[in-house]
C-alpha cells in the first residue's frame, strides 16, 4: 500500500504540472519537516552547477529511494529531521558558498530545487542580490 504524499510533495507535484502558486510551494517547504541524511558529522549535500545542494526528503519512502542509490550499503542511513525554514535560513548561510535545498532528488518526476535566490534563502547569501555569494562561516 502506497503511503499518502506529504503536503510538500503535493505542492511539488502541482508545480511540476505547471499549476499552483510558487509562493505557496516555498511556504510549504519552509513549514515542512524534511529528512536530511547525515554523513561525517554533517548534512549530506552535493555540488552541481556551482551550487552546493543540501538534500532533504519529504518522507521515509523518498529517503529510502535515495538510500538505495547513495546509502552505506548494509548499514542504516542516519538522518536529521529539520524544518525547511531552518535549512534555508540557518544552515545554508553557514556553508560559505552558494547553496540551496534539493528535495526528493531520488524521486522520479517528484524532485524540486530551491535555489540560493532572494525569497528562498536570506538576501545576504542569495546569488541574485548585491550581497549574494559572500557566505558566512565554514561549511558543515
Amino acid at each position: 500500500m502506497e503511503q499518502p504524499r506529504t503536503a510538500l510533495a503535493e505542492r511539488i507535484a502541482e508545480r511540476r504540472r505547471g499549476v499552483g502558486d510558487p509562493r505557496a510551494l516555498v511556504g510549504e517547504m519552509r513549514r515542512s519537516v524534511l529528512l536530511v541524511p547525515t554523513a561525517g558529522g554533517g548534512l549530506w549535500s552535493a555540488r552541481s552547477g556551482g551550487v552546493r545542494w543540501v538534500c532533504g526528503f519529504t518522507d521515509e519512502a523518498a529517503l529510502a529511494r535515495f538510500a538505495l542509490q547513495h546509502g552505506p550499503g548494509d548499514q542504516p542511513l542516519d538522518y536529521a529531521a529539520l524544518l525547511g525554514a531552518r535549512i534555508v535560513d540557518e544552515i545554508v548561510p553557514t556553508l560559505g558558498e552558494p547553496a540551496g535545498l534539493a528535495v526528493d532528488i531520488a524521486t522520479e518526476d517528484g524532485s524540486m530545487f530551491f535555489p540560493p535566490v532572494a525569497g528562498i534563502v536570506p538576501d545576504g547569501v542569495a546569488v541574485d542580490t548585491d550581497k549574494g555569494g559572500e557566505g558566512h562561516g565554514h561549511g558543515r
